[in-house]
C-alpha cells in the first residue's frame, strides 16, 4: 500500500469523522424508521454502501442529504482500526491487553457482517395439539404448484420471489409449464359484486372467477402497522395445450385450495409465504399464557414442545418462553406470540451461524481490559517499591 494511502486510512482524523457520520447514519436512519418501518430503514440504512436522505419540509437540505451507509462504514472502521493498532501500537508485552481489545472490536464489526448477511428469520405457527415441519418467511411469498397424488407426501415445485419476472415461464415437474403474467407485491381483492363500476379479472379458472373477484396493485408498504397482500396472474399449460389462467393471492390461505388435474395427476397452485421444510417435526403439546392479576398484561407465555425426528431417531420435550428459547439443529426457537384465544403459539426461528461472535468479541474485550489494568498495576507497584529503596 503506498505511504499516503496507509498514513490517510489508519489516522486519527478518519476514525473521529467516521464515528460522526456513524452518529448521523443512526439519527437519520431512527427518524425515516417512522415513515418506512424497521426493515426499510434498516435495510436502506445499515445494509447498504450509500444513502440519500430524502428531503423533508424545514429542514435546509434541497434535494437529500447524502450519506455512507451501514455497510462503508463498517469496512472503512475496520481498516481504519486494523492499520492504526500497527501504526501507533507497537506489539510487546506491555501492550498484550491493547492488542486484545483490538482484536475484540476486529472480531465484533466482523461478526456485525457476518450476522448481516448470514441471519435469516422466519416465523412457525402451531396450534395446541397440531405439529409443523416448516416455518414461514415474514415478508417473501413463493410461487408453488404441489403434486397431491401420493396419499401422505406432497411433491412440491417453488419458484421464489427473487426470481419473479413477468412473462417468465418456468417448468414445473417436467410436464407443466407456468408462465407469470403479473406480480403485485401489494394489492386489493374484493368481489365485483359488492363494487359496482370494478372490472373482474382476467382469468378463466380458480377462485378469481367463481368469487367474480378483481384486484387492484398497491404500492408496497412498510409500515409496522399494514402488511402486503402479494397477489400474482399466473397462466398454465402443458403438451402445447393451456390448463387457463389463474389469480393467485396471499389472501387466499383460508379458502379452499386451486387444484387442477393433469396426467391423471391433481395438482394444487398457490402464492405463500415462502417456506423453509427442516428434517423435523415441532409439535404443541400445550400453551401458557399467564397475566398480572386483575389485568390483560401478559406476565409470562411459553410453549411446551415436543421435537420429534426420525433420523436419528429423537423424541423429547422442551419448554420455550420468554428469554429462554430453544437452540436445536442450527435454529434458535424464540417465543414471539399467541392468537386464538391463547390457543395458538408463533415462535420466531433464527438461523444464525455467527451467533457466538459477539459473545467471543465482547469476552476478549473484556479480558483485554483486564490484562491490561493488571500489566499497569504491577509496574505501579513494581515503580513504587523501587522509589522506596
Amino acid at each position: 500500500m503506498p505511504k499516503r494511502l496507509y498514513y490517510f486510512f489508519s489516522s486519527v482524523r478518519l476514525t473521529v469523522f467516521l464515528l460522526a457520520a456513524s452518529i448521523l447514519l443512526v439519527f437519520f436512519g431512527t427518524l425515516d424508521q417512522v415513515h418506512w418501518g424497521i426493515h426499510k430503514a434498516q435495510q436502506a440504512y445499515f445494509e447498504s454502501l450509500f444513502v440519500i436522505w430524502p428531503y423533508q419540509e424545514g429542514v435546509l437540505f434541497y434535494k437529500g442529504l447524502p450519506l455512507l451507509g451501514g455497510y462503508t462504514l463498517g469496512a472503512l472502521l475496520l481498516v481504519n482500526l486494523i492499520l492504526g493498532f500497527f501504526r501507533f501500537t507497537k506489539l510487546t508485552k506491555a501492550k498484550t491487553g491493547i492488542a486484545m481489545i483490538h482484536g475484540g472490536i476486529v472480531l465484533l464489526l466482523i461478526s456485525g457482517f457476518l450476522i448481516s448477511f448470514m441471519q435469516k428469520e422466519t416465523q412457525m405457527t402451531l396450534d395446541e395439539g397440531g405439529s409443523s415441519n416448516y416455518s414461514s418467511s415474514y415478508r417473501k411469498v413463493e410461487l408453488v404448484v404441489i403434486d397431491k397424488s401420493a396419499p401422505d407426501v406432497d411433491t412440491v415445485f417453488s419458484i421464489p420471489q427473487a426470481q419473479f419476472r413477468a412473462g417468465e415461464t418456468y417448468r414445473a415437474f417436467d410436464a407443466i409449464d407456468v408462465q407469470l403474467i403479473d406480480f403485485m407485491p401489494n394489492s386489493v381483492i374484493g368481489r365485483v359484486s359488492q363494487n359496482p363500476g370494478r372490472q373482474p379479472v382476467n382469468v378463466t379458472r380458480g377462485t378469481g372467477v367463481e368469487m367474480g373477484l378483481f384486484v387492484d396493485r398497491r404500492p408496497e408498504t412498510h409500515a409496522l402497522n399494514q402488511s402486503n397482500l402479494p397477489s400474482a396472474l399466473v397462466t398454465l399449460s402443458a403438451d402445447g395445450k393451456s390448463l387457463g389462467s389463474w389469480l393467485v393471492s396471499a389472501l387466499f390461505r383460508d379458502f379452499p385450495p386451486q387444484t387442477f388435474e393433469f396426467g391423471g395427476k391433481q395438482y394444487e397452485l398457490a402464492l405463500r409465504m415462502h417456506r423453509t421444510y427442516y428434517p423435523f417435526t415441532i409439535e404443541l403439546l400445550d400453551f401458557t399464557h399467564d397475566r398480572y392479576p386483575g389485568t390483560n398484561i401478559p406476565k409470562n407465555f411459553s410453549s411446551d414442545v415436543r421435537i420429534i425426528r426420525p433420523d436419528p431417531h429423537e423424541d423429547r420435550r422442551a419448554l420455550i418462553y420468554m428469554n429462554h428459547p430453544l437452540r436445536y439443529a442450527g435454529l434458535t426457537f424464540f417465543q414471539q406470540g399467541f392468537d386464538n384465544d391463547d390457543t395458538t403459539s408463533i415462535l420466531q426461528v433464527v438461523r444464525n451461524p455467527a451467533w457466538q461472535l459477539p459473545y467471543w468479541a465482547v469476552l476478549l474485550v473484556g479480558l483485554g481490559m483486564l490484562v491490561q489494568f493488571s500489566i499497569s498495576l504491577v509496574r505501579f507497584f513494581t515503580k513504587s517499591q523501587a522509589k522506596e529503596s
